[in-house]
C-alpha cells in the first residue's frame, strides 16, 4: 500500500470526514503513482487518517473510501460496499410497489466516483473518475454477485471525465439491455430507456416529489412544463387531475410521456402533448387556465460562470407561472443546479412573486430523497431542491 502524508494544518477536513483530499495538502506525492492505486493517508506525525484511491489527473488527488486502517482493498471490499448500499435501499425504499432507485451514490456510499441506478432487473452505471475506472472489473463482479441483474449498461457520459482527459464511454458490461424497461415506482409504472434516455435513463431523484404532488392534484387542470417522460403528469392523473397538458421541446419525450400515461391505463383523452419551448409556452399562454403548474427544468446553471444568467432564467419562469396560475393554484418549482443553493432559490421565488404581484405560500420544501443520501460533511453533492406552493 502506498503511504502518503498530508500537512498537519490540512488534517481538519479529513478528520471531519470530508472525502476529498486536494493535491496541495500533501507533503509530497512521489512519482509513479497511477490513477486508481490504493493509498493510505497519514499526518506528518504518522497518525493514520484514511484510505482512498489516487487520482492523478485531478486537483482532488485522493478520494477517500475507508477510515479503517486494516481494511484490505480487494474483491471482498467491493462486495461489502455494494451489499451495504443495497441493504440500505432494501430496508427503506425497495418494496413490492417500487423496484427502482439510486443504488450507489458515489462518495456518499463510500465508492467515490461511482453512480449506479437500479431499474427493475437492470443497472445503469457511471464511472466518473479515471481512478475508479481501474476497479471496473471488481465493481462489475460485485454488482453481478450481490444484485444479480439481467444486464448492466455503462453510461459514463459525464463532464468529470472530460476534466480528467477522458472521453465518454457507453457499453453493455453484462447481460442484455432491452430498448425499454418497465419499472415500478410507488405503484405506478414507467418505461425507461437506459441507452438513449437522459442521464442514466430516468429522474429517480424526483420520486418523492412526484408522490408529494399527487395529493394536491385532485380536480386540478395541470400544466407540466419540461415534462420529459411525463412522471409528474402520471402522478397527477393518478391523483385525480381533470386534465394534463405536457410541454417539452423533445419529440421523443412527448412519445414517452404518452406511452407512460397509457401504460398506467390513465385517461389519455384528458391530456394534450405540446412540443414547444416551455418558456415560450408560459409566456404566450392565457391566465387562469391552470390551477396546478409543474416547473422541473434542466439545470439552468451549468457552472459558476452562468450563475447570474441561470438565476434570471429561474426567476423568469417562476414569475410567468405565478402570474398566470389560477388563484389558490399549486405551483411545484424545482431546480437541479448544484450552483444554486436552497436559500438562494427561495430568494428567487420571493422575487418572482413580487414581480408577478402574487403571494407564494410554501407548503412543502423537498431536497434529496433517501436513495440520494448525503454524507453530513460532504456539501458538494447538494443539488436538488423543490418547493410546492399555494399561489394567491
Amino acid at each position: 500500500m502506498i503511504k502518503l502524508k498530508i500537512k498537519n494544518n490540512r488534517r481538519g477536513p479529513v478528520l471531519g470526514r470530508h472525502p476529498w483530499i486536494f493535491s496541495q495538502a500533501f507533503l509530497n506525492i512521489p512519482e509513479g503513482i497511477e490513477s486508481g492505486d490504493p493509498v493510505t493517508v497519514y499526518s506528518e506525525n504518522d497518525e493514520f487518517l484514511a484510505q482512498g484511491y489516487f487520482n492523478s489527473y485531478s486537483q482532488i488527488a485522493v478520494r477517500i473510501w475507508s477510515y479503517d486502517e486494516n481494511e484490505i482493498i480487494d474483491q471482498n471490499f467491493f462486495d461489502k460496499r455494494v451489499q451495504q448500499a443495497f441493504s440500505l435501499r432494501q430496508k427503506y425504499i425497495l418494496n413490492n410497489l417500487t423496484d427502482s432507485c439510486r443504488l450507489i451514490y458515489a462518495e456518499n456510499d463510500f465508492l467515490p466516483g461511482l453512480v449506479v441506478d437500479k431499474y427493475a432487473d437492470y443497472l445503469s452505471v457511471q464511472f466518473h473518475t479515471r481512478g475508479l475506472e481501474k476497479w471496473r472489473e471488481q465493481i462489475s463482479q460485485a454488482l453481478i454477485k450481490i444484485i444479480k441483474p439481467k444486464g448492466i449498461y455503462e453510461k459514463s457520459e459525464v463532464k468529470n471525465r472530460q476534466l480528467e482527459g477522458q472521453s465518454g464511454q457507453t457499453q453493455i458490461i453484462f447481460g442484455k439491455i432491452p430498448n425499454r424497461i418497465i419499472i415500478k415506482e410507488n405503484g405506478l409504472q414507467f418505461f425507461v430507456d437506459i441507452i438513449e434516455g437522459q442521464k442514466t435513463g430516468f429522474f429517480l431523484d424526483q420520486r418523492d416529489k412526484r408522490l408529494a404532488l399527487q395529493k394536491y392534484s385532485k380536480d386540478k387542470n395541470v400544466l407540466n412544463c419540461f415534462c420529459y417522460t411525463g412522471g409528474f403528469s402520471v402522478y397527477a392523473l393518478a391523483g385525480g387531475a381533470k386534465s394534463a397538458i405536457n410541454v417539452d421541446i423533445s419529440a421523443s419525450a412527448m412519445e414517452m410521456t404518452k406511452a407512460n400515461i397509457e401504460l398506467n391505463k390513465l385517461p389519455i383523452k384528458k391530456c394534450q402533448f405540446v412540443m414547444a419551448d416551455a418558456k415560450e409556452y408560459l409566456t404566450q399562454m392565457p391566465a387562469n387556465q391552470f390551477d396546478e403548474i409543474i416547473l422541473d427544468p434542466p439545470a439552468f446553471i451549468q457552472n459558476r460562470q452562468h450563475i447570474k444568467k441561470g438565476q434570471a432564467a429561474y426567476k423568469k419562469i417562476n414569475e410567468l407561472a405565478m402570474a398566470k396560475i389560477d388563484n389558490n393554484g399549486i405551483l411545484l418549482s424545482a431546480s437541479c443546479s448544484a450552483h444554486l443553493k436552497l436559500l438562494d432559490f427561495r430568494f428567487l421565488i420571493s422575487e418572482a412573486q413580487i414581480r408577478a404581484h402574487r403571494e407564494a405560500q410554501i407548503l412543502e420544501t423537498l431536497i434529496h430523497s433517501a436513495d440520494h443520501l448525503e454524507m453530513s460533511a460532504f456539501l458538494e453533492t447538494e443539488y436538488l431542491k423543490c418547493f410546492i406552493m399555494n399561489i394567491i
